[in-house]
């Protein structure tokens, strides 16, 4: 009876292999979609601040030629001013020399403000593409580990399923019913060791006398309060 208690051990151990490969295909996905959104992010930013800094130059060159024209005007108007002959001529001059002289400042503060936005991307376009570098560069390896591994996932399942198919012929057939009931009921552990007295799994004390025979490995026993199977293994 001890060697189909081994042998459920080991059965446990393969079960286990199995539980970790499935799950693996919900959680490798997952870390691979967070590694490379947290890229897609960064490019995105990027992308945004380098639309931002363009459209922003582009905004300054326009105003700075608005500016240009106006100064020009201005000068022209100016120079009228000389040769103006009545109060209504120079009535129209002097308000058409006030809104050039208006709209320059007001253009020329706006330039300001878009230096500000352009130093600011700048600085941004900067960092943002110092952190996609390294962060491409530490998750390089990783990112490729993580394919790799998902790539193998089912033959290393199958790998396993085969290697449980060959082990569970030589169980026996009640043992292997009752170890599949508690596993399905416990949600894994079917199987566990004595430690310190106690049940590896729910940690209620063993009886002595109870330990022993667990011990001699005649029959299969179960906690009485978790209903897992008890086994002894020698480093207890």
């Amino acid at each position: 009876m001890q060697e189909v208690l081994n042998s459920l051990l080991e059965l446990q151990v393969i079960d286990e292999d199995i539980g970790e490969l499935e799950r693996s295909k919900v959680y490798l996905p997952e870390m691979i979609g967070n590694i490379n959104g947290e890229i897609t992010t960064l490019e995105t930013e990027i992308a945004e601040n380098e639309r931002k800094l363009l459209e922003s130059k582009k905004k300054q060159k326009q105003i700075e030629l608005d500016i240009e024209t106006d100064k020009e005007d201005l000068a022209k108007y100016q120079k009228q001013m000389k040769v103006i002959k009545t109060n209504k001529e120079y009535d129209a001059l002097i308000t058409e020399i006030d809104n050039r002289k208006q709209r320059i400042s007001d253009n020329e503060d706006e330039i300001l403000k878009l230096m500000g936005i352009v130093d600011e991307c700048t600085e941004k376009l900067g960092q943002l593409k110092s952190n996609l570098e390294e962060t491409r560069e530490t998750t390089k390896a990783h990112l490729e580990n993580l394919k790799i591994e998902m790539g193998t996932l089912e033959s290393k399942i199958n790998e396993k399923i085969k290697q449980r198919a060959g082990l569970i012929k030589n169980i026996d057939r009640k043992a292997l019913s009752m170890y599949e009931r508690i596993r399905k009921g416990k949600g894994g552990m079917a199987v566990v060791p004595i430690r310190r007295k106690a049940c590896g799994g729910c940690y209620k004390q063993i009886p002595p006398q109870m330990t022993q025979e667990i011990r001699r490995g005649d029959k299969i026993f179960t906690c009485d309060s978790c209903g897992r199977i008890l086994i002894w293994l020698d480093e207890e």
